[in-house]
């Protein structure tokens, strides 16, 4: 499973690939979402895996939770993060923005 596979690359003349900055939308709440208490080695991307079935997803729950750093895979423990319920319209601001 890729982690970045939802990402687009771009050839560079040298011919090296790199990937294309990927904006993120914040997915708006709803009262269908999930609220869970981190717990030690929790990653983003696994929670995302469990939740979506898609560890790729990882973005949707770290951007559902800004207050939180977003420079780790990991969150810290004993927070509560949001899981958003309506992925369908996260995925489709998502493609717009980055179409």
């Amino acid at each position: 499973m890729k982690r970045y596979k939802n990402i687009p690359i771009t050839k560079t003349v040298n011919g090296k690939e790199i990937y294309q900055t990927t904006k993120y939308p914040s997915p708006p709440v709803n009262d269908d979402d999930l609220y869970v208490i981190t717990q030690d080695q929790d990653r983003f991307d696994s929670l995302a895996f469990e939740y979506y079935s898609d560890a790729s997803l990882w973005w949707v729950i770290s951007s559902a939770n800004p207050n939180l750093p977003q420079n780790s895979y990991f969150p810290p423990v004993g927070v509560t993060l949001r899981i958003p319920s309506n992925l369908g319209n996260v995925l489709l601001n998502f493609e717009k923005i980055n179409g």
